[in-house]
């Protein structure tokens, strides 16, 4: 007859502390995520603020944050999750083309804009411009897109009112609130046409050959008229300040291929363009505008009328930029331990998950090393939690110097932390771990503080597929096997089993 292991038994202590361990680190893990939910508050209410949509997408089309201006631009179901959406799948966005623009921005890793109707007429909108970015961390790998969504709805029925009638021009003109120019480019077309006649058919080669000649075409080239909101835009009263004190951003170089660009387009009779371009102000004011030309009914072959309107995106190119950086920053605060600079348990929790996963795949080990300092609550008490940081910074330092990628390591907790060594097997992590561990005692800590503070640490390892087959059961048996190394007297390492 068996006999149930009693309470004193080493083997049901044993387990009982492991649950212990695991229970603390699921508690652990709870307490991170609450983190993580702040500062994802936080990110949610600066993008709601923003004047204009946005949404981010992962490498699959599925949406993974988007403010609120953007669930209403597409008209998605009250109530029901946006991370549901993915771009590829979801009908209106697919038969209205923007799917197609995200694909090519996805592909090209290259940004894309391009014009759509809405989804919803709410508000009397009838066309968006979506500004389709790739995300790129520091290291150049691809990670999503984002997106900036504007109603450019009153931009388009201006160009419409232009090209529909000359009657209303002048009119639209004067009064629009867009900013116009109206240009003359015709003598410049009968200068091109003479050295087409001539015999120069390549005018690309000969301006590369004569850039000199670029700048004489540029000057064929007049300007007719401004509206009141152009004069608006450049900070000036008349056109002749304009004239005199106008300047662009552009370096000599830029310049030059923005002339040709243009000169080029004149000489096809294709200036049905748009372009981006950033100018100073006559009170010195860095501009970007968003600049769409056109010839009126009836100069199209002549080009001698040419409307050029320019919307004023620098505040949105402004938050673009400052937008992408937040994402940039989140997404990395999100994985960063501040104080360190380690990568912290949220990025342990991912990246080692989908590494076990791949070593199940291609039958590699991972070794896991878990460590704290020793005795390290005397160190705060004598000098101060301050001191304390400021050591738990220095080691920190001392553990990054010893490993090599693909290695990396972790602030877990407290005085806590955790090396990750893909490809290591238990003979490996034991040379690393005392590599560490001579290090750290070697050291002498806080010496830019006139203090002199040694230290000393114990080590826990446990390898995959050896010790746990999974994520959570190899972090316990790396705590587990340090716990046994504090156990037995401390400054030492200690593999599981």
């Amino acid at each position: 007859m068996s006999q149930s292991p009693s309470s004193n038994d080493p083997s049901v202590i044993e387990r009982d502390e492991l649950l212990s361990r695991i229970q603390e680190l699921e508690e652990r893990c709870r307490r991170s995520e609450d983190a993580l939910r702040t500062l994802e508050e936080q990110n949610r209410i600066l993008g709601d603020s923003a004047p204009f949509g946005i949404f981010v997408i992962d490498t699959e089309g599925s949406v993974f944050g988007a403010n609120q201006k953007m669930i209403d631009m597409l008209a998605w179901p009250e109530g029901r999750d946006i991370t549901q959406l993915n771009i590829f799948n979801h009908q209106p966005l697919v038969d209205s083309g923007v799917a197609d623009s995200f694909r090519r921005c996805m592909e090209k890793r290259t940004r894309v804009t391009s014009d759509h109707s809405c989804l919803t007429d709410a508000g009397g909108c009838a066309h968006l411009r979506y500004n389709i970015s790739p995300v790129i961390d520091k290291t150049g790998r691809y990670t999503g897109i984002i997106a900036f969504v504007e109603d450019v709805t009153e931009l388009k029925l201006a160009e419409e009112g232009i090209i529909a009638s000359e009657k209303k021009y002048r009119l639209l003109f004067e009064s629009a609130p867009v900013a116009m120019v109206e240009r003359d480019a015709g003598e410049l077309k009968q200068h091109l046409d003479r050295l087409r006649a001539d015999g120069i058919s390549d005018l690309h080669s000969y301006f590369d050959q004569h850039p000199q000649e670029l700048i004489r075409c540029m000057e064929l080239i007049k300007t007719v008229d401004s509206n009141s909101a152009f004069l608006d835009l450049m900070e000036a009263q008349t056109w002749d300040e304009i004239e005199s004190g106008f300047k662009m951003t552009n370096s000599p170089e830029d310049f030059m291929r923005m002339a040709q660009e243009i000169i080029l387009m004149v000489a096809e009779g294709n200036i049905s363009h748009e372009r981006e371009d950033t100018f100073m102000t006559l009170k010195g004011n860095k501009k970007s505008i968003l600049g769409k030309s056109l010839p009126l009914f009836g100069h199209e072959d002549t080009l001698s009328r040419i409307v050029i309107a320019m919307v004023d995106i620098t505040k949105r190119k402004q938050a673009e930029e400052a937008l992408r950086t937040s994402e940039q920053l989140f997404r990395e605060q999100a994985m960063q331990d501040i104080l360190t600079g380690l990568y912290n348990r949220r990025y342990l929790y991912q990246s080692l998950s989908d590494q076990i996963e791949r070593a199940k795949t291609n039958g590699s080990v991972i070794s896991l090393i878990f460590m704290d300092l020793d005795r390290f609550k005397a160190v705060v008490d004598t000098h101060g939690h301050l001191n304390g940081s400021r050591t738990i910074k220095e080691v920190a330092q001392a553990i990054r110097e010893t490993i090599e990628k693909p290695a990396y390591a972790v602030a877990y907790a407290g005085d806590e932390f955790v090396v990750v060594l893909p490809g290591f097997d238990p003979s490996q992590a034991l040379g690393q771990a005392q590599k560490i561990k001579t290090r750290i005692k070697n050291r002498v800590f806080l010496r830019d503080q006139g203090l002199e503070i040694r230290i000393q640490s114990s080590f826990g390892i446990a390898t995959f597929p050896y010790h746990a087959d999974d994520m959570t059961n190899l972090l316990a048996a790396a705590d587990h096997a340090l716990f046994g190394a504090k156990g037995s007297g401390k400054d030492r390492i200690k593999s599981f089993g």
